[in-house]
Formats: C-alpha cells, structure tokens, sequence
C-alpha cells in the first residue's frame, strides 16, 4: 500500500457495450459543460467491487443487474486526481481523487431499460457512442483515465 492510497475514494466505473459495440455515457447533471461520462461511482464499507459495479450502474442508468453481463475486468486499479479548484469542493474535501477497479460489461437489454430519472439523478441526458470518442467527451482531468480504459478493454472493442 503506498503511502497516499488512504487520500483516494475507492470507486469503481462500467464500461457498458450495447450490441453495436457502442459505449453508454450519460451527461452529468450537475456539470453544464458538454461532457459525457461512464457510469461510476465510491465503493461502501464491506462492498466488493463487482457488487459496487452493479449497484452504481442501476442507481445512476435504471439499469437492471440481470441486463448486464460481465465481460472484462483491468487488471489494476486506475486512479485519477481532482483538480486543485475541485478538492475542497467533492466528498467533503476528504479525497485527492478516486482509485477505480473498471469493469467491461455487454448491455443484455433495450435502450428503454435505461431510465436515467432515477431516486438520485445524475444524468441529465445519456447517448451511445464509439469507444474512441470517451476520452474526448469526458472532462479534461479524466481524459488520461478514459485512455487508460479504452487501452484496457482494447481487445474486446
């Protein structure tokens, strides 16, 4: 364990494929800017990361855990740094930034099992997109973690 790995929320993100091999990226609420995330999210005490997987997927898209199926998973966790501006903003000032297990996963569904107007919603829109677009569509301070992911699940895109 290195010495900063206590400064970093421990997360997971989903990589979901649709049939087209397109990618689900939704537009966060919260952020006006035309930027388009994977679904993602902090890992509860006790939470292993493929049941945190599951959980964040069907808070933030309405999609059920029976419409997913597991394809891949990196091979190591990929962290990303907040923002100086953005630190003392997100989860209370207490993190750096997040340390993420990503996972790849086949949408086994219809684009009507997504309903992004959830208990919490996140998204204010949500679109399929080609896998090489993520990093461009995503804000500048994830960009080399989308390159990362996209470089992971290479194979299977």
């Amino acid at each position: 364990m290195a010495q900063t790995d206590h400064l970093y929320r421990r997360g997971v993100g989903v990589m979901l494929l649709n049939a087209e091999r397109k990618v689900w990226v939704g537009a966060r609420i919260d952020n006006p800017d035309d930027a388009w995330q994977m679904p993602q999210g902090g890992m509860d005490k006790g939470e292993e990361p493929w049941a945190t997987a599951l959980r964040e997927l069907e808070e933030e898209t309405g999609i059920a855990p029976h419409l997913v199926e597991p394809v891949a998973a990196a091979p190591e966790r990929i962290r990303y740094d907040l923002p100086e501006e953005l630190r003392g903003k997100l989860w209370g000032g207490k993190w750096l930034g997040q340390d993420q297990d990503w996972f790849l996963t086949r949408f086994l569904g219809r684009d009507s099992d997504v309903n992004i107007a959830t208990a919490h919603p996140e998204f204010r829109d949500w679109r399929w997109v080609e896998p090489a677009r993520l990093p461009e569509l995503i804000v500048p301070f994830k960009r080399e973690l989308y390159c990362r992911v996209v470089a992971e699940f290479a194979e299977y895109l």
